[in-house]
């Protein structure tokens, strides 16, 4: 059975020695077992060798039985850069990418990585690497630097991303009001998912959905909370009238649209899932090497999950398959 995880992480090695340059807002530091740390505002994320070292990670993955995974940058991002650095890291973290999904096909592809904080430029970068690179897509982070996705600056981003009829991951970043969030690992644990529940809502009501319809929207961790709150956001829609200004529809006819990957492994909560949007519209996703992610818990959650074998099957990779063009 083809196994496709959409969902994790890798930093190449142009970009980590692009972050030690000293030229980045990115700090780095090394830990206790020689891994570098990355220190950026309100958080940070310790490297380790299947962050940065694409044979191990090729490695584990033959290991693990995973037959592809569609890498992304993680964060912190390229946005927390200058604008102009912005640009610079994008390009080279996607010129990186397409080197490593060019040599080790079919074992990886790639989403596109923009500088999102110049969204002139991510218009550009987007283009190149969807039309020239061949990336399906690209992923988004749930804000930029406290900017919605769904604010207008980035519908004509939107608009080349219908045209071409791609794939937009949408992953959580540092949420707005994460002060609240300092202790016991609340931001990644709690914050995360509501930043990427309230960025998805945020462009169902503003209407970039119903505008932008051929693009292919994924949700990243079961999309937060939103197969559990969809019935809240149409009683919204009902209720209040700035609800339902700019969109025909209740938004659960949107986001049962949309895609949703399984980092999240109780079994329970992907079968929700599989309720509101379909067995077609779940991706198998492990969050791989983050300390919170793992192909193991992926695997054991899907084959735990009550559905028949064609429906696991299209979870585990077929689903990924069409959506991203694989072969």
């Amino acid at each position: 059975m083809r196994v496709v995880d959409v969902h994790n992480h890798y930093y190449p090695p142009k970009y980590m020695a692009a972050l030690r340059s000293g030229e980045s807002a990115v700090t780095v530091k090394i830990d206790a077992d020689g891994n570098p740390e990355l220190h950026y505002p309100g958080d940070y994320n310790t490297a380790v060798p299947g962050h940065r070292d694409i044979a191990y990670r090729q490695g584990v993955l033959e290991q693990e039985g995973v037959t592809t995974q569609i890498v992304s940058l993680t964060t912190p991002g390229t946005h927390v850069e200058t604008p102009a650095r912005a640009v610079k890291y994008a390009s080279m973290v996607n010129d990186e990418f397409a080197k490593d999904v060019q040599e080790r096909s079919p074992r990886f592809a790639a989403y596109a990585t923009l500088p999102l904080n110049d969204p002139k430029a991510s218009v550009v970068e987007f283009r190149r690497a969807v039309e020239q690179l061949k990336f399906p897509g690209a992923m988004l982070f749930s804000n930029v630097n406290g900017v919605a996705l769904a604010d207008e600056r980035y519908w004509p981003l939107y608009e080349v991303a219908n045209e071409l009829g791609a794939v937009l991951h949408i992953h959580p970043t540092n949420p707005i009001n994460v002060d609240a969030m300092q202790q016991y690992w609340l931001m990644p644990l709690v914050g995360f998912l509501f930043d990427t529940t309230i960025a998805a809502a945020h462009l169902v009501y503003s209407g970039v959905n119903e505008r932008f319809p051929n693009i292919k929207w994924v949700a990243s961790h079961l999309g937060g909370a939103l197969p559990y709150l969809a019935e809240r956001l149409d009683r919204g829609y009902e209720a209040f009238p700035e609800c339902r200004a700019n969109i025909s529809k209740p938004p659960s006819e949107y986001l049962k649209k949309w895609y949703y990957d399984t980092v999240n492994f109780d079994p329970r909560a992907i079968e929700l899932a599989i309720k509101f949007a379909g067995a077609d519209h779940i991706l198998a996703g492990s969050d791989y090497p983050h300390a919170i992610g793992s192909i193991p818990y992926m695997m054991k959650a899907l084959n735990a999950i009550q559905v028949s074998d064609a429906d696991r099957a299209a979870i585990y990779g077929g689903n990924a398959v069409k959506l991203y063009n694989l072969g």
